[in-house]
């Protein structure tokens, strides 16, 4: 399963030669069991339900074939609304092993025209591995390690510092496998854990693909495992804890954690003692093996030694800054100052973590736009599993009458606006749930969204399309609906 932000890839994307509207064919014998279109996520898609207990699901499609397409139009106009989610009974709309079903495309939140297929377990709607069930695909290439890193997890653990400029221990390739290159012997005192950068390939191909499974053993002894099988949808944010999600967002490294955090509920891992915490001492050293298999069974294997060193010499190693107030994992939290107030909810987070709360009150031209100053709410590197509160003092005096269109935004790395939302109580703080850290503010929406025609002319003699561009310039377009003669029609 391959690692994305938030969660596993479930499935396996099919090139589509850059082009919509190819025929998309049922993997087997059985019945549309589910019809769900919206603008993002899997945009249009097709569940069909097949006698031996699988589901089988087509997403990101451009049209839907003859009575599944009416169907859906029907459901539409029923709800008038272009967004549905149609369960369908057993039998309404039988499909036979390679009828075709619909046309590939490039709806939702799709980067290119491709299809996204699945291979679920009706029961429970987990996503299973599709290469366990009849998809050949080509594949000699065993698993590729090019990091380890080695990580304290406790407060008295240290570790020596990665090589100048790196965020881990290099790993080369080896006549028999994979070693720290140039024969490094890293050394750490204290309770450990290791994260090791690893991806796989399929033959002739440089998509970046995911594991299937990882092994480690200190000394010969199997001291963690992990297994990704299939996907629970109802965990799939926990991804987040699995990988280191910093180095993930930030520098597109796979690296997949071989320790479990404490908030990580994943069914993927094993029963070793310890769950890959490793303990080391003075003057010992640990032999480690770190195995990673692929979907095809292919193998790879990085073995290194781990030293460990007196505390004399780790105090010698540079320290880490601390700062920050201390946010129990498994408790609720909340930091303030006079312009901002933030509460988490109880395991919101994957461990505990010191969480650092500032403001930003420098002018300039962005500052003129605020209506509250800068915050920066942590590091947007630091994942968050459940939502947490956000509150701001907003400058309502200066919004005058327009204070009830005041929002919260998030603010990128690159200074991009995201419109987040708010409530304004009537003391001046406005208030909104956020799912991310990172900087946010407060800005004023006075404008109402656009609505451009595209090829409208008096006379459409045929034409079979009307083509509108809905366009908001801040806190986005909430909904939209679409008449014809007073009558409601559909747009997608």
């Amino acid at each position: 399963m391959e690692l994305r932000s938030d969660h596993f890839h479930s499935g396996l994307d099919m090139r589509t030669e850059g082009r919509e509207g190819l025929d998309v064919k049922a993997a087997g014998d059985g019945w549309v069991s589910r019809i769900k279109v919206g603008p993002w996520g899997y945009g249009k898609a097709l569940y069909i339900d097949h006698p031996n207990g699988h589901t089988t699901v087509y997403a990101h499609l451009s049209e839907f074939t003859d009575a599944i397409a009416d169907t859906l139009l029907a459901r539409q106009y029923r709800a008038r609304s272009f967004e549905v989610d149609l369960e369908i009974g057993r039998g309404v709309l039988p499909v036979k092993q390679n009828q075709v079903v619909a046309y590939s495309g490039n709806t939702g939140g799709s980067g290119g025209p491709h299809l996204h297929f699945e291979v679920r377990r009706t029961s429970d709607q987990h996503a299973l591995d599709p290469e366990r069930y009849g998809m050949d695909v080509p594949d000699d290439v065993a698993p590729i390690f090019s990091g380890l890193r080695i990580d304290a997890l406790d407060s008295s653990a240290r570790v020596q510092p990665y090589p100048s400029g790196a965020v881990g221990f290099v790993v080369a390739a080896t006549g028999s496998g994979y070693a720290l290159k140039d024969g490094t012997v890293p050394e750490a005192i204290g309770t450990v854990g290791f994260s090791v950068n690893v991806i796989d390939r399929y033959t002739n191909s440089s998509s970046t693909c995911g594991i299937r499974s990882l092994k480690v053993t200190v000394d010969g002894v199997p001291v963690f495992s992990a297994s990704l099988e299939e996907v629970d949808f109802g965990l799939n944010r926990y991804a987040n804890a699995y990988m280191d999600f910093g180095l993930f967002k930030d520098n597109d490294m796979h690296y997949n954690r071989c320790y479990k955090l404490p908030n990580n509920k994943l069914k993927v891992y094993g029963a070793e003692a310890g769950q890959g915490r490793i303990t080391v001492t003075s003057g010992e050293e640990k032999r480690v093996a770190i195995e990673a298999v692929d979907p095809n069974g292919n193998r790879s294997e990085l073995r290194f030694t781990l030293r460990g060193v007196t505390a004399e010499k780790a105090a010698t190693w540079p320290m880490p800054t601390v700062q920050g107030q201390l946010f129990r994992y498994d408790r609720e939290n909340t930091i303030a100052n006079s312009t901002a107030r933030f509460t988490l909810p109880p395991m919101s987070l994957y461990a505990d973590e010191r969480i650092v709360l500032s403001t930003d009150t420098t002018p300039g031209k962005a500052a003129a736009m605020r209506y509250a100053p800068l915050v920066h709410l942590h590091d947007r590197l630091t994942p968050m599993h459940l939502a947490g509160q956000l509150a701001m003092k907003a400058d309502v005096a200066r919004a005058g009458k327009h204070a009830d269109k005041l929002l919260i935004v998030r603010v990128d790395e690159k200074g991009k606006i995201k419109p987040v939302g708010g409530t304004l109580a009537s003391d001046g703080w406005i208030s909104t749930k956020v799912k991310s850290f990172g900087d946010h503010t407060v800005m004023l929406d006075t404008l109402p969204p656009r609505v451009t025609a595209i090829g409208l002319k008096p006379v459409m003699t045929g034409r079979n399309s009307i083509i509108l561009q809905v366009s908001d310039d801040l806190s986005g377009v909430d909904q939209w609906k679409g008449e014809l003669d007073g009558r409601w029609i559909l747009f997608e």
